[in-house]
């Protein structure tokens, strides 16, 4: 069961709006009222190191946050990237359970920037594909960069996820916190309007990992932000994620077409190597999916968690809980043994999974899907949990 100050925050920070886009300030105010009113913990404010510089020479650091219990998250400016995440197994080990490097140069790598596997970073303006590279708003018709094939793909080729972000290290009633900021001008990657962005990190005291995403523009534009780690709940040298299993509370999935994008249908899953609804091994029926699961799961309004993971040789598990309409479950399927890792980990196919929780691929040109629009005046709010645990 959880405390109900808890339940009570997580509710408030979770009312963004179906549509990702408008939500009322009360609602910010309400839960920022909960958190004052909230007893003080023992969170310790971030810690914060060098992580190098970038090609260009700019510095970049590594803020670490560390909760009541011992888990560590660290965040580097670059990108507002996840770079390391430990959490105990059920001997009560400490493993760093998302992929990443030990320095920005490999983030920066030509082989990283090459396979473009963006871990654990900060995605925008607009997570996952948007078809041809183009979109019309207002009777404009906007071009953006294609940079997946023929389709444009998490923001261009200079998202959010390649930029220095703005730090501010603090804590609240639940625990650490790590606010980031980023200005996007206008016409940043084909964009239209400026882009204000805040994402606070939050490790909590009670074993979640909480991204809060916030953003206002002065003309419409469309927003789909999201993070990108590759989680490995057994990590280690030849550990693949095959053997984890998964659980999402889905009854469709966004069919898609040879390049990627949405056909418009969402299928039920039923009877198909797409149905989670019940626990299978990630591994299970994943040759049925030519290529490897890469598909936005439309997750079914209510059901909390979202998404389940269990690893049984380490006993980790992870709950993912989100206000997103969508979630992009990706099975490392591009991973090919040419990035070596922390720790000189070598990452081979199906290293990692990712779970994007998301408005669905291409809905800026897709009228059926939720819209991910955000208008002058209005405020882009969402959240989402990785909470963490053991199972013996």
């Amino acid at each position: 069961m959880l405390p109900a100050t808890r339940v009570i925050l997580l509710t408030a920070l979770l009312l963004g709006a179906a549509t990702g886009c408008q939500r009322p300030a009360e609602n910010a105010t309400a839960a920022a009222t909960v958190a004052a009113s909230s007893p003080s913990t023992s969170a310790m404010l971030p810690t914060s190191a060098s992580f190098g510089t970038t090609t260009d020479g700019t510095p970049v650091q590594l803020y670490t946050l560390t909760n009541a219990q011992g888990l560590r998250a660290t965040i580097s400016t670059y990108g507002g990237t996840l770079t390391s995440l430990l959490v105990p197994d059920k001997a009560g080990q400490l493993g760093d359970v998302v992929l990443g490097f030990d320095d920005v140069r490999g983030y920066q790598s030509p082989a990283f920037l090459k396979s473009g596997p963006y871990f654990g970073a900060l995605v925008g303006r607009y997570g996952n594909r948007i078809a041809q590279g183009r979109f019309t708003l207002d009777g404009h018709v906007y071009e953006l960069a294609k940079n997946n094939g023929p389709n444009h793909l998490h923001g261009g080729r200079r998202g959010f996820d390649k930029v220095i972000w703005q730090a501010e290290p603090g804590e609240s009633a639940e625990g650490a916190t790590l606010t980031l900021r980023y200005r996007s001008p206008d016409g940043e990657e084909g964009y239209p309007g400026t882009l204000n962005v805040t994402v606070t990190y939050t490790l909590t005291n009670d074993d979640a990992l909480r991204i809060a995403y916030e953003a206002t523009t002065d003309q419409a534009t469309p927003v789909n932000l999201t993070n990108h780690s590759y989680f490995n709940l057994n990590p280690g040298a030849g550990h693949d994620i095959l053997g984890h299993e998964l659980t999402l509370r889905a009854g469709r999935y966004t069919v898609v077409d040879a390049t990627s994008i949405p056909t418009g249908e969402l299928r039920a899953v039923p009877g198909t190597p797409f149905d989670f609804t019940a626990p299978h091994a990630i591994g299970e029926r994943i040759a049925q999916v030519p290529g490897g699961y890469d598909h936005n799961w439309v997750l079914t309004k209510g059901a909390e968690p979202a998404v389940s993971v269990y690893e049984p040789v380490s006993g980790r598990t992870l709950e993912v809980s989100t206000d997103q309409p969508g979630v992009q479950f990706y099975t490392g399927n591009f991973l090919d043994g040419t990035l070596t890792g922390k720790g000189g980990i070598v990452y081979e196919k199906h290293a990692g999974f990712c779970l994007e929780t998301q408005h669905f691929p291409d809905s800026p040109n897709q009228p059926g899907f939720p819209s991910t629009i955000l208008q002058p005046g209005a405020t882009y709010r969402t959240a989402t949990e990785y909470r963490f645990g053991v199972r013996n």
